[in-house]
Parts: C-alpha cells; sequence; structure tokens
C-alpha cells in the first residue's frame, strides 16, 4: 500500500521540481519568496493534480485483470502451493 502512495506523491513533485530545476537553472533565488509567489504556487498545484489524477485513470485503465476474467489466488493442493492463476472467460 506505500509503494502506490509514494508514487502517487512523487507525481504530484514533479511539477516542483522541475520549477525548482528551473530557477537553479536560471540563477534565481530557489528559497526566496518572491521566486514562490502564490499564483504560481496556484498553478503547480493545479497541474500536479491533474498529473495525479491523469496517473490515476491511467492506471486503472490498463492495470488489472482483463474483462470476463477470474482470478484465482494462491492456494495449497495437494501439499504443494500453487501460484495464484488468471482464468480468461471464466463463469462467474
Amino acid at each position: 500500500m506505500i509503494r502506490p502512495v509514494l508514487t502517487e506523491l512523487a507525481i504530484f513533485l514533479i511539477p516542483f521540481v522541475a520549477y525548482a530545476i528551473f530557477l537553479v537553472a536560471t540563477r534565481a533565488g530557489v528559497f526566496t519568496s518572491a521566486s514562490w509567489p502564490a499564483h504560481l504556487i496556484a498553478k503547480l498545484v493545479m497541474g500536479s493534480l491533474l498529473l495525479v489524477i491523469i496517473s490515476f485513470v491511467l492506471l486503472a485503465h490498463f492495470s488489472g485483470a482483463p474483462p470476463d476474467s477470474t482470478y484465482v489466488p494462491a492456494h495449497i493442493e495437494d501439499g504443494k502451493l500453487v501460484p495464484g492463476a488468471e482464468i480468461r472467460g471464466a463463469e462467474k
């Protein structure tokens, strides 16, 4: 559970890091308040939220099992561990 949270946090921070790199490249003060006006922070937050929403949509669309499939979790059969498997087109 912690990996997806950290991934989304990293995606959220991408615009802020990119702007900080821009400030370093232009030799502007990264830690001065004049470099981080409120309207710019609001734009960076909106861009970050847009990136997070896009990543959630892509994650939901392109991950997981295909339609009409059933996942059989790992189990013990005849004393041996059988890994989980995806059964396509299984009856529900």
